[in-house]
């Protein structure tokens, strides 16, 4: 990620520029950080946890939301777009726009080089603070495993699976995903061939 402007923008500041801009950039602390693509595998793997998950929630209240749709998390002020957000219920939007969603349950984040630490450390405090937010998935693109985060009354749990032959359950969600499933046809980071 790289800073863009030097002063500290106000939320409706970045959301006048991130609106007219033609690529995604997260506000953290006033400061606005523009976001790298996506690899082949990184977008391949949320491309199938999508298909999982949405065949699994079919017929049921809860949308899944890949990539695209920016989040908000209200008590810290950030703005950040996850790899994908699983909602249950009525969607809660910042405003009319219904760009900018308030209440996962779900967060999903593929995980890279130059991105693990911040998303295992700052970024999931941040998202700690969404009421609404029931389970957070970490993918690895090194090998398949899955790793969640999921909260209970008083704190959260920790839980993964690894291997293709083994699943990681969402209870939030009444769902599973099956590794063989997620890392279907992907090639992994230093890897020849795809699991």
């Amino acid at each position: 990620m790289s800073s863009a402007p030097s002063h500290h923008l106000t939320a409706e500041e970045y959301l006048e520029i991130e609106r007219k801009a033609p690529t995604k950039s997260e506000l953290i602390h006033g400061r606005m950080y523009a976001m790298a693509g996506a690899s082949r595998a990184h977008t391949k793997l949320v491309a199938n946890i999508v298909r999982s998950l949405g065949n699994q929630l079919a017929g049921k209240d809860c949308d899944v939301y890949p990539q695209d749709l920016r989040l908000k998390v209200s008590e810290t002020g950030m703005y950040t777009y996850p790899d994908l957000a699983v909602v249950c219920g009525e969607a809660r939007f910042e405003d009319k726009n219904g760009d900018t969603l308030l209440n996962p349950a779900v967060i999903v984040e593929v995980l890279s080089d130059s991105t693990e630490a911040y998303d295992r450390g700052a970024k999931f405090l941040h998202y700690q603070r969404l009421p609404s937010l029931k389970a957070y998935v970490l993918v690895s693109q090194s090998e398949p495993r899955l790793e969640c985060y999921t909260r209970s009354e008083h704190d959260w749990s920790y839980s993964q699976a690894h291997g293709v032959d083994s699943r990681l359950s969402l209870p939030a969600i009444s769902c599973d995903l099956k590794l063989a499933e997620v890392y279907d046809r992907v090639q992994l980071e230093g890897s020849t061939k795809a699991p």
